[in-house]
């Protein structure tokens, strides 16, 4: 036993150790100034956002490009209540959404896709407020490359709650997750709140036609599919200036099922480099876990235990801290509580995705 958990245990820290060499090589970008030249539809499916959607609306007000090379496609996913927009200096069409697959969102954005007068679009979510340099620096990056899709960072926007602590550094650990495996060529995650690709992209990929029945992975599956066919037209835009924020769930449940929801999708990855990651990590947390558990009933010795979480903590928080410098330059909060905790959460979501069902925008997914 103790041998064959120190065994993935190993496994865990090379596949970690790659991630934080692939991090690395993936280099930061500034905008260098150029004049704006690319055209941008912003689309945003949205679903009961009448508080949130104001706050994003403002921020494309603020930003610091043409509204003449950008315009915003809502997609109202059957709201209780009609969004209205009075008055807006960029051009903004509210469109209802058109549901053919088990996914809202996949339909919302191919929805979309029927009124994009532009090549490139880029989606966020309706809870985001990106900053005011996002799409000059989407642009400069496009100009400089040849490049039909891009993939950016997300962060949270934290209050001084162990909640929201938490979430930031499960978020931060799938973000260098997400930056590492780019860095080795072998990108297969992202997050839709931060996505931009061509249109004509989108269109030779078929949309999201191969897993439109899943519910979620309207960023991931597109992804993958775009790696597949042109892997050197995507890349990741490592900008801070391009860093969309997000907030944090309010409760433990709707943490627990947007985990789920995201866990979910994991076993239809196409990647194979994804799959081989997500079995590593789950029993790299799963034999903490398993190890605790040995030490509490004392069929583990101290030291094996200590050295045990020694290392899986050590690598853990080379790749934390080195992403959350690039994503807040601020400390990670609740740090040791939060890393106690997470191998149990992350364990438990990751067996209930398997068979569970969860709820998302007040509607339940079956898996």
């Amino acid at each position: 036993m103790i041998f064959g958990l120190f065994e993935i245990l190993i496994l865990y820290i090379i596949s970690i150790g790659s991630l934080i060499q692939g991090f690395f090589k993936v280099k930061n970008y500034q905008n260098k100034g150029l004049t704006p030249k690319t055209s941008f539809t912003i689309i945003v499916p949205f679903r009961n956002e009448e508080k949130n959607l104001p706050k994003l609306l403002k921020s494309f007000s603020n930003l610091n490009y043409p509204t003449d090379l950008f315009e915003v496609i809502l997609v109202d996913d059957s709201s209780k209540e009609k969004f209205q927009v009075l008055n807006s200096k960029f051009q903004i069409t509210i469109v209802d959404n058109v549901r053919n697959s088990n996914s809202p969102k996949k339909d919302a954005i191919t929805t979309a896709m029927q009124h994009v007068k532009t090549n490139w679009v880029i989606t966020t979510d309706a809870d985001c407020i990106v900053p005011e340099n996002w799409l000059l620096t989407f642009d400069n990056y496009i100009q400089e490359n040849k490049v039909s899709m891009l993939a950016g960072a997300v962060s949270y926007e934290c209050e001084n709650l162990f909640l929201h602590h938490f979430q930031q550094l499960d978020l931060t650990s799938l973000q260098g997750a997400t930056i590492g495996s780019f860095g080795l060529g072998k990108g297969f995650m992202c997050n839709g709140a931060n996505f931009a690709y061509t249109k004509s992209l989108f269109e030779n990929l078929k949309g999201f036609d191969g897993n439109d029945k899943i519910a979620s992975g309207d960023d991931v599956f597109l992804l993958q599919k775009a790696i597949e066919k042109f892997p050197n037209e995507v890349h990741y835009l490592k900008a801070q200036e391009a860093i969309v924020i997000t907030k944090p769930t309010e409760t433990c449940k709707s943490l627990f099922y947007q985990r789920v929801r995201w866990a979910a999708k994991t076993s239809s990855y196409k990647s194979t480099f994804g799959k081989f990651l997500g079995i590593i990590v789950f029993f790299g947390n799963l034999s903490f876990v398993i190890a605790f558990f040995l030490f509490v009933l004392r069929i583990w010795h101290y030291p094996f235990f200590v050295l045990f979480a020694f290392l899986k903590f050590t690598i853990d928080f080379i790749l934390l801290y080195k992403t959350n410098q690039f994503l807040t330059k601020t400390r990670i909060k609740s740090l040791l509580l939060s890393s106690l905790l997470y191998p149990f959460f992350s364990s438990t979501v990751a067996l209930y995705s398997l068979f569970g069902s969860y709820e998302w925008k007040d509607r339940r997914f079956v898996k």
